[in-house]
């Protein structure tokens, strides 16, 4: 195929890519990604992050920024100086591109389903606000993310929730039966992660975990955190009940960026939706800028009866850029690249005698295993690697150091990167 337009991704309906991405994603031509195109059409776009002098491998915690980054939020400051109130105009347009954006990165046919939010956990926590019971039953796994696992206990500890947990294995990981097997008539939310943050599972048979759930008439909510922008996602056919994330990691788009997504399903209109939260504010009101006050609370029709109160408008600009270049390279295609560098890798290090946890189906990063990781951690930043670890779920004594290289990773940096790891990994 001849280089042209359908090389790039489509941008979602009402969204166009900024002409420095469509450039560079148009000049690297059809089929697989490859470093030389990368190094040559995509790297400039990061030019500001690339002159550190480090290898970074924690692509998988806090994402690279692209150089427009800047720029996009110095813009929506700009309009704050300028116009002021009428900066709220361009502010709310940018709001709907940004859910636009999230919406075609999970596969979700609905902008107005996802929902911006500080944290994946501010969009538990609405998830949870939103049951028709007071204290819900939750099943839901040791694995999931620390903020996750936090709040599930401290809803537990105040009476506002029963949970059920499910263990991983003697690997620390976990069985797609286990939490079906978990799940009973008494459920009314299921809460796993598609990909675990700490060992990079993909959980498979997702599909049949929704099925018993609604079969035993519960809830799902996913956290897709570590799969969005990192692996091809179908919420609409999936159709779990919730999902949450962020752009902290694969696009891009630093803290504060999280999002809900409510499944299209729940946004139907009676004189009250199906379902909506105690977690609301004046941004979910219907007609939000009459100031009227009824005595029955009024909502916006579909997703926008799931805002909350002022939003942080700032972080929709800041994410914008980084999920536009995602969204133009095509997800399938980062999968691909990104496996093809963590299979590099894996045999990089092999061959300095650094084992890997095998992990099938996984994620964006590699783990090596080490019961001092945390110490291995800290040696490999003093000799120029940037990564990080975390405790096994099954075994707090020991753990996993993480490693996810991605398109700013050249093989020649995956390569010393898995010589100096050799090296530490011996001197332990």
């Amino acid at each position: 195929m001849a280089h042209g337009s359908q090389v790039l991704g489509s941008p979602p309906p009402g969204v166009s890519f900024g002409p420095e991405i469509a450039d560079a994603v148009r000049s690297l031509g059809d089929g697989p990604l490859t470093e030389d195109a990368l190094r040559r059409h995509v790297h400039p776009l990061f030019s500001r992050v690339l002159r550190r002098d480090e290898i970074y491998l924690s692509n998988h915690s806090l994402g690279r920024p692209l150089d427009r980054t800047a720029d996009d939020i110095r813009h929506a400051l700009d309009l704050w100086y300028e116009r002021l109130d009428g900066a709220w105009t361009h502010w709310i347009e940018a709001s709907g591109r940004y859910r636009a954006m999230l919406a075609a990165l999970i596969g979700c046919s609905r902008p107005d389903a996802v929902v911006p939010r500080v944290s994946a956990g501010q969009g538990l926590r609405a998830a949870i606000n939103a049951l028709p019971t007071h204290r819900p039953r939750i099943v839901t796994t040791r694995g999931e993310f620390d903020s996750i696992d936090f709040i599930l206990k401290t809803y537990h500890r105040k009476g506002r929730a029963e949970i059920r947990w499910v263990a991983p294995d003697e690997r620390g990981l976990f069985s797609p039966d286990a939490i079906i097997d978990a799940i009973d008539n008494g459920t009314d939310l299921v809460v796993v992660s598609i990909v675990y943050f700490v060992t990079g599972q993909v959980l498979d048979a997702l599909d049949r975990i929704i099925a018993r759930a609604r079969e035993a008439g519960a809830f799902v909510l996913l956290d897709a955190y570590h799969a969005a922008g990192a692996i091809p996602m179908q919420f609409d056919r999936l159709a779990p009940d919730f999902a949450i994330g962020g752009n902290y990691k694969y696009t891009r788009g630093g803290p504060g960026a999280g999002w809900l997504a409510v499944h299209p399903r729940h946004l139907e209109q009676g004189p009250l939706p199906v379902l909506f939260s105690t977690d609301t504010g004046w941004f979910a009101k219907r007609d939000t800028f009459d100031f009227r006050r009824p005595d029955q609370p009024e909502l916006s029709p579909g997703g926008d009866a799931w805002l909350e109160a002022t939003p942080a408008v700032l972080t929709c600009f800041q994410a914008l850029a980084g999920l536009e270049l995602t969204l133009a390279l095509g997800v399938e295609r980062l999968r691909g690249y990104s496996l093809e560098q963590q299979a590099f890798l894996e045999d990089e290090l092999a061959r300095a005698g650094v084992p890997v946890l095998d992990v099938e189906p996984h994620g964006a990063f590699l783990l090596v295993p080490s019961p001092q990781h945390a110490d291995m951690t800290r040696r490999l930043h003093e000799a120029g690697v940037n990564t990080d670890s975390r405790p096994a779920p099954h075994d707090p004594s020991s753990g996993y150091v993480r490693l996810c290289p991605d398109i700013l990773n050249t093989r020649d940096e995956l390569r010393r990167a898995a010589t100096i790891i050799g090296r530490v990994y011996g001197q332990l």
